[in-house]
């Protein structure tokens, strides 16, 4: 089950700034590829050294540098002094469970964000921190793992559709963030989808495993929460940013970003008190079905309580007792159980109790 917070043990006692990987080290090697182009060429490369990209930090034209299954220390050290990236950056860049935010450096703008996929094969949310780094004519990109949500910006990076390749690096920059608040929109579809058929279950059949699946996605939509909540004012800090990095063209594409944003917002509101609801229907349908047995077995027992009473009157063994010589006792008194066991059922249906 995946941890609401993780593990800082590894950077106690340390001073700030110190590069410390406090995610979960995969077992892939750190990938490197770097995208480097302008209105006129296009370059596309994957790197094994780190120090193979620094070429393109004084290049004119954009670049963008990623890099994947993020766990080395030290590679982010060397690249972090190359391009004079403050050691509190190296440390959030490392430090997997940090909140979105985004800070202005002058030289350059550092952007932390959550990056949500969803899993069909195990029907489960994907949660990722992406870091980005936006310089003057460079994007450097920081991932936990391989695979992510910027593959419709590399195909339109190389086929060379759209205004990206005529644009700067504060637009790419903006094509990653709006490529992920899009991936929100679709894990949001896929969690409608499951809040839909849960609610149809708690119509029809609700079970132990339908009060699972309600609290197995209350607790994915706390990690939503925590993810898209502050991205909204990472969105509107950027798109009212006042730094030179940030072009007005820019600006505008930005503060789209935000809207999107209050709406994943809006939508993920009314998934949780959706859920919470669900919650409340399936204690509600558990405590009817309850009621609807009682009230099954109340009325059974209502009607064998008089049965019972004159069984146990004729099954007396006095040797006075009043009838004990008539032939016709006994089928007098099966006839006298099964009137008032009809009458019983007649009241309760007049009474509409049954």
């Amino acid at each position: 089950m995946r941890k609401l917070i993780r593990s800082r043990s590894k950077k106690r006692g340390l001073p700030p700034g110190t590069p410390v990987y406090t995610g979960e080290k995969k077992p892939e090697a750190v990938r490197i590829t770097v995208m480097d182009y302008d209105g006129e060429q296009f370059l596309e490369k994957p790197f094994k050294k780190v120090e193979d990209c620094f070429v393109f930090k004084d290049k004119p034209s954009v670049t963008w540098i990623n890099i994947s299954s993020i766990h080395d220390e030290t590679l982010v050290r060397t690249l972090s002094e190359r391009f004079g990236l403050h050691p509190l950056v190296q440390e959030d860049i490392l430090n997997a469970d940090q909140r979105p935010k985004m800070e202005d450096y002058a030289d350059y703008i550092y952007l932390v964000l959550k990056m949500l996929q969803w899993d069909g094969e195990n029907g489960e949310i994907l949660i990722e921190q992406v870091s980005l780094i936006i310089g003057s004519n460079f994007v450097i990109s920081f991932q936990e793992r391989e695979g992510d949500v910027f593959d419709p910006i590399r195909d339109r990076i190389r086929t060379g559709k759209g205004r990206i390749r005529k644009m700067g690096a504060d637009y790419l920059a903006y094509s990653l963030i709006d490529a992920i608040v899009d991936g929100y929109f679709i894990v949001l579809e896929k969690l409608g989808d499951k809040i839909e058929e849960i609610e149809n279950e708690l119509i029809s059949t609700p079970s132990q495993k339908t009060l699972q699946e309600i609290h197995k996605l209350k607790r994915e939509s706390l990690f939503i929460r925590k993810s898209i909540w502050p991205l909204r004012e990472v969105a509107h800090g950027m798109g009212r940013a006042e730094s030179s990095l940030i072009s007005d063209a820019t600006g505008l594409y930005l503060r789209d970003v935000y809207d999107h944003t209050v709406q994943v917002i809006d939508t993920m509101e009314t998934f949780r008190d959706m859920l919470a609801g669900m919650l409340d229907t399936y204690l509600s349908s558990l405590s009817n079905r309850m009621n609807e047995v009682m009230k099954v077995l109340t009325i059974m027992a209502s009607i064998f309580i008089p049965l019972t009473f004159i069984a146990g009157i004729y099954g007396m063994n006095f040797e006075h007792m009043p009838e004990l010589k008539w032939v016709w006792a006994y089928p007098v008194a099966l006839a006298m159980m099964l009137v008032i066991a009809a009458g019983m059922i007649v009241y309760f249906r007049k009474k509409k109790w049954l």
